[in-house]
């Protein structure tokens, strides 16, 4: 009996689809502040369905893209509403999210984009700052310590000041490290200022290199708002 051959599928992204999915990058953290807000606009029930779309190409329909370009058309046609976002900046402070840690040793966060802020930040020296985040474990202590919050500048050309503290995504990670040169031009080394903490001979949290082209996120950590102890 000769085999029956099942063809193979192959998930067609539509144009439109890749449409939405270079204006999404386009206008992240401009025009909406995360995915829970844009899901919010176009009238989704939850962020994930906007999580879908961009990580997962799941096809979004027409008439939502046709509601997005309606609604961010200023922004797209370059018409920034800068007065907007200077004001509220300026007034409201920067939006903190209050994301989680892994319950495994390496410290990575769910994605900020979707999370809905649970306060702002405001006080003198973080007017530049996009928005502030806590710090989960031990990696970058004493530094950094566990449960602080940090103001963060996103650094959109990637450029590097090496010795600096960066909060960096890059493939499935989220998490705070010193970055410093590499042999490797194309590299980063990825420092744990906590060099105390060992497992057996080694350090729990040794160094390890990052391609510069994989990361997708890149912050500055501006400032450290840490916890009282009382």
């Amino acid at each position: 009996m000769d085999d029956i051959l099942k063809p193979n599928k192959v998930k067609t992204v539509r144009p439109e689809t890749l449409e939405f999915i270079i204006l999404y990058n386009q206008l992240r953290g401009r025009a909406f502040a995360n995915n829970l807000e844009l899901a919010e606009a176009l009238g989704f029930n939850n962020a994930s369905s906007i999580t879908e779309i961009i990580k997962s190409r799941q096809n979004i329909d027409p008439e939502k893209l046709k509601i997005f370009k309606e609604k961010y058309r200023d922004h797209l046609s370059g018409k920034k509403n800068t007065d907007r976002q200077v004001s509220l900046r300026n007034e409201d402070g920067i939006p903190m999210y209050e994301i989680t840690a892994t319950a495994s040793g390496v410290e990575v966060y769910n994605d900020i984009n979707d999370s809905r802020p649970v306060g702002r930040m405001n006080f003198p020296g973080i007017e530049e700052c996009d928005f502030a985040l806590p710090v989960w474990g031990h990696s970058m202590y004493p530094y950094l310590e566990n449960g602080c919050w940090v103001a963060l500048k996103v650094i959109s050309d990637k450029k590097i000041l090496p010795g600096e503290v960066y909060y960096i995504e890059w493939g499935d990670y989220r998490m705070y490290k010193r970055l410093l040169l590499s042999d490797d031009p194309e590299e980063v080394i990825a420092h744990s200022d906590n060099t105390t903490e060992m497992i057996g001979n080694r350090l729990k949290y040794a160094p390890f290199p990052i391609r510069i082209d994989e990361i997708k996120k890149l912050c500055l950590v501006k400032d450290i708002h840490k916890k009282h102890n009382h």
